[in-house]
């Protein structure tokens, strides 16, 4: 599967922060019966064995759902269970080397903070980048707030996909109207809701209109 800006429209990053009784599989179906257009599976605390098995169930469920399914960090797990694709940050894994590893048909997405990484990181096979923090976020306390300005000018430097992330809620998708981004990557906007199934509807629906402004 290779990367297209729509599946940029409304991207599901998980944590098990509000499973709340749930498993995060029956989290991560209501998202995709709520219309996400991508999921990544996120687990920094979890070893090689489980994030594994945990990957597989996932990945099962995008494929009934046609989603593409995207590991962070952990580029091992991703090619053991055959994910669509991966996604690093600047401390991660270089870019460069997570292409030669996963090969020419997986993702490889790449997070970004300024016009020379996003380059950079497209020079080095990146598929699509993943922005911010354009608001200000609890999910990430090691991630500086994007000032407009740099949002704008990094999706004018590159012709990949792009998608936006960092404290991204119902409220404030429309700020991102005219950036430029291909969509939002979400986070406690979807799994700490009580209804995740109509809540992804609703930020899918403003996620249309912030892309088509």
């Amino acid at each position: 599967m290779k990367c297209d800006k729509k599946h940029m429209l409304l991207y599901a990053v998980t944590d098990r922060a509000w499973t709340k009784g749930q498993t995060l599989s029956q989290q991560v179906e209501q998202a995709l019966k709520g219309g996400v257009t991508c999921v990544q599976l996120r687990e920094k605390d979890m070893d090689n064995t489980e994030f594994l098995q945990e990957a597989r169930e996932i990945l099962s469920l995008c494929r009934q759902y046609q989603v593409p399914f995207i590991v962070n960090d952990n580029v091992e797990v991703a090619i053991a269970c055959g994910a669509d694709g991966t996604h690093v940050g600047q401390e991660d894994m270089a870019a460069g080397e997570v292409r030669r590893r996963i090969g020419e048909d997986m993702i490889l997405g790449v997070s970004v903070h300024t016009v020379e990484e996003a380059r950079e990181a497209v020079r080095n096979g990146a598929d699509y980048l993943g922005l911010g923090a354009v608001f200000p976020t609890s999910t990430k306390t090691d991630v500086d707030q994007m000032p407009n300005e740099t949002l704008r000018a990094i999706c004018d430097a590159v012709d990949v996909p792009i998608v936006a992330i960092g404290g991204i809620n119902l409220s404030n998708i429309g700020k991102l109207a005219g950036s430029g981004v291909d969509g939002v990557a979400l986070v406690s906007a979807i799994f700490s809701v009580a209804d995740i199934e109509a809540a992804c509807r609703e930020l899918r629906k403003l996620s249309e209109e912030m892309v088509n402004a």
